[in-house]
């Protein structure tokens, strides 16, 4: 075995890209739709077959894994003090309901080519070097989002997690034991362990660094975000004898509420970010006024002022449009802007200029579990470009190329930190 610290350099030459695009397209198969996405939903069976997956990789390569209280997925290759606390990397398996087979998934899998890169140079590193797939990141199935890296650094209380449902009342509690029931036995170990550092590598869910035709995205930091969600309840009536004036009519309150939001979200530099993602409408029925609506409001924007005095405005703006209905506003998460650690961001910045590679400091509009890692450990986000900037969609997609030069910036950073 070479002695560590490795020459700069060394690492990133043992990262395969053939190998690296076999993985993401074997993974790709596990809740592959007919669009070329994945629909891989946290805690589902699909799920459970890609971290079985996962495992026997990392069997097969002598890696050790390991679980814990939320099925968070830890794959370690140990380095040469057992005492000292690992350079961790990863990101998520689970998808949206119509996903993409780059989003979190490239950030588990650069993580795991990183490792057998290690293997493969021959390179022994002071800290262990662990790989994590953390638990529902998307939040698509289960909210809140990022129930595994939030647990893990002490965010959110395990019992209410597990206790939480998807919308066909399956608890957290129980699709976990039947995810976890699909991967062989491991041990467990405890949330928040120590971490010397955390480096993310993901695509960049937007179009600016395609748009620059830059390769790597510096992250320098997470914007702020508040999730609410919005029930309206009205009265149900006959749509062809009801007059208006007697309607108590949920879908035209919501209606008017989200007009209202809009305008108080309205931003001349386009950097307030406020989707409506989910909207029901009950009972559904062509010919009855609708009895209720539950919308959800995901508000994001990088200034914590803004994030407090907006998000701030939100219920009391909604209750003022109520009438003649009611309205329920629920706030499901709330997480600051946060600051990356500045000597990760320059083992990132500093990586991608050793290898020759073109790339920018840029913050990051969606959120991630490295937010969560950033008030344990230093950390910090590798960013490669994703076509056309989209995600969240069966048609995403990132080169081989690019998915080779991150895990490559990804392993340098890694090496630089766990020396």
């Amino acid at each position: 075995m070479a002695l560590s610290p490795a020459p700069a350099g060394t690492v990133s030459r043992f990262v395969n890209q053939a190998r690296l695009a076999q993985r993401l397209a074997d993974m790709a198969r596990i809740g592959a739709t007919a669009k070329g996405g994945v629909n891989r939903q946290a805690l589902s069976v699909e799920d459970g077959q890609a971290r079985a997956l996962l495992t026997g990789w990392a069997v097969a390569r002598g890696f050790d894994v390991a679980t814990d209280g939320i099925g968070n997925l830890f794959v370690r290759r140990a380095g040469s003090n057992p005492d000292a606390a690992p350079v961790m990397t990863g990101s998520h398996l689970d998808s949206q309901p119509t996903g993409g087979r780059y989003d979190g998934v490239y950030g588990v899998l650069a993580g795991f080519e990183v490792l057998e890169a290690l293997e493969d140079a021959g390179i022994t590193t002071r800290h262990p070097v662990e790989v994590v797939a953390w638990t529902n990141e998307e939040g698509s199935r289960f909210q809140p989002y990022c129930m595994g890296s939030a647990l893990f650094a002490g965010k959110m209380d395990l019992e209410m997690v597990l206790a939480c449902t998807d919308p066909k009342g399956i608890s957290v509690r129980d699709a976990l034991a039947e995810t976890l029931a699909l991967a062989p036995p491991m041990p467990s170990r405890p949330f928040g362990t120590p971490a010397a550092a955390y480096v993310e590598a993901h695509i960049e869910q937007g179009p600016r660094l395609e748009a620059e035709g830059l390769t790597i995205g510096v992250v320098q930091g997470i914007q702020g975000s508040r999730w609410f969600q919005v029930e309206v309840t009205g009265q149900e009536a006959h749509a062809g004898t009801t007059p208006h004036g007697a309607r108590k009519d949920a879908f035209q309150t919501a209606l008017r509420m989200v007009t209202a939001l809009n305008d108080l979200m309205h931003d001349p530099d386009d950097i307030i970010r406020c989707t409506f993602g989910r909207f029901e409408v009950l009972p559904g029925s062509p010919n009855t006024v609708p009895g209720k609506v539950i919308f959800t409001i995901d508000f994001r924007h990088p200034d914590a002022g803004v994030v407090k005095e907006k998000g701030d405005a939100i219920a009391p703006l909604l209750h003022s449009l109520a009438a003649p209905c009611t309205v329920m506003v629920k706030e499901t998460s709330t997480t600051a802007p946060v600051d990356f650690d500045p000597l990760v961001v320059e083992a990132v910045r500093d990586a991608a200029g050793l290898l020759g590679l073109s790339h920018r400091d840029m913050p990051s509009g969606a959120n991630h579990d490295a937010k969560f890692m950033a008030p344990r450990c230093p950390t910090g986000m590798i960013f490669i470009p994703c076509k056309d900037g989209i995600s969240h969609n069966e048609v995403e997609y990132a080169s081989p190329e690019h998915c080779h030069a991150g895990a490559a910036v990804l392993a340098e950073t890694l090496v630089r930190l766990a020396v």
